[in-house]
């Protein structure tokens, strides 16, 4: 098992990231830098951590979906290998289309900061196996710009494909459809604005984000 976590400029949940990814599999994960051209070999998953890459200049995630890295990363994901992007790495990956949608601003124009109860949309995917459809978890939020954007167009597609990951049973920042994690396409890139890796052990108020790292591993693992 051979995990990884990409450190932008401004990323500040990285460490998190790492302490997670090493607490749930027993290895410690590669750190990669953005200005890397290239992911070290034989990867097994790929996280993008939140926080505020490039100072959210322009766009939050804007400036680091073109890091160098996020070539390799789109090119990893395209054959299969799994690709977590959390608060700020889901923002990376809606910037380099890897998954559909925008972030905008947050409805309240807040900085919001808590834990948040969650529904789970889908539990046939590799990050939540250890769930159940329906099930409501509480996993902190800290986010500005988490707003979920996409058009109906758009949104039916994710619906009818059962790409909606995680819905939010209170909206807490304006996402439509009260979106708060997707999937795409071929299920191995999820991107989600709540952060697991803050919910990993008794000791952060809750460890419900654990079993998303779980399935994930255990995904892996037993393939």
């Amino acid at each position: 098992m051979k995990t990884a976590v990409v450190t932008f400029p401004g990323s500040n949940c990285d460490r998190d990231m790492w302490v997670a990814l090493r607490d749930v599999s027993g290895k410690e994960p590669v750190k990669v830098w953005h200005g890397d051209a290239d992911l070290p070999g034989g990867l097994d998953f790929i996280a993008l951590p939140g926080g505020f890459s490039y100072g959210d200049y322009l766009r939050s995630g804007a400036m680091a979906a073109n890091s160098p890295i996020m070539r390799s990363v789109a090119a990893a994901a395209e054959r299969g290998v799994p690709v977590l992007g959390v608060c700020n790495g889901f923002q990376v990956l809606t910037e380099a289309q890897l998954l559909p949608g925008a972030l905008m601003r947050n409805a309240a124009q807040t900085f919001i900061c808590r834990t948040v109860p969650l529904v789970v949309e889908n539990d046939t995917s590799l990050f939540a196996s250890a769930y159940t459809k329906g099930e409501t978890i509480r996993i902190p939020v800290a986010h500005h710009d988490g707003n979920y954007f996409a058009d109906d167009e758009t949104l039916d597609r994710l619906e009818g494909e059962g790409r909606v990951a995680f819905r939010y049973a209170e909206n807490c920042n304006g996402s439509r459809r009260d979106i708060a994690g997707v999937l795409n396409g071929k299920g191995n890139v999820l991107g989600m604005m709540p952060h697991p890796e803050r919910a990993i052990e008794p000791a952060h108020g809750g460890s419900d984000g654990r079993r998303l790292f779980e399935s994930v591993i255990g995904s892996l693992v037993g393939a």
